[in-house]
């Protein structure tokens, strides 16, 4: 399996812009630039690639989990995941210093500890988790059964 997707940039760096493409079309020519990236971050002049690194984060832990509750035998009603990535300015530059998926989720009979459990592997095991698995990574959760 494979994914692709485009970059274009114009520009210099503060000044320029650019756009986001993939196949699927969710990305079609979607803007980014330094004053979405670094000025505003109400995400109303395009998206910027951290943004893109929380979404997939949190739609890969999503699948994870679902996955590994179908396994155990239960089947999730809701499960709602924001995913947070700080960028910061180092001394090596800018760097994405930590990560937080924040799970609320809606899962009927199953033991609240037995999710914690399977909720901690699916962070640790999706594929998203796993790429970035060198950048302090916390999971907050929010059960209901």
């Amino acid at each position: 399996m494979k994914r692709k997707a485009n970059a274009i940039w114009k520009g210099s760096a503060k000044e320029g812009v650019g756009s986001l493409t993939g196949p699927s079309g969710v990305l079609d020519k979607t803007p980014y630039s330094f004053k979405a990236r670094f000025e505003n971050e109400d995400g109303k002049l395009g998206t910027n690639p951290e943004e893109l690194i929380a979404a997939a984060h949190a739609g890969c832990f999503n699948m994870a989990l679902s996955v590994m509750l179908g396994e155990e035998g239960f089947k999730p009603d809701e499960l709602n995941t924001d995913g947070s990535v700080v960028l910061e300015k180092t001394d090596g530059g800018f760097e994405i210093t930590s990560i937080q998926l924040h799970l609320k989720a809606i899962v009927p009979k199953i033991d609240e500890g037995k999710f914690k459990e399977l909720a901690q592997g699916a962070k640790e095991g999706c594929p998203i988790s796993k790429a970035l698995k060198s950048i302090p990574m916390e999971l907050v959760i929010d059960f209901k059964n």
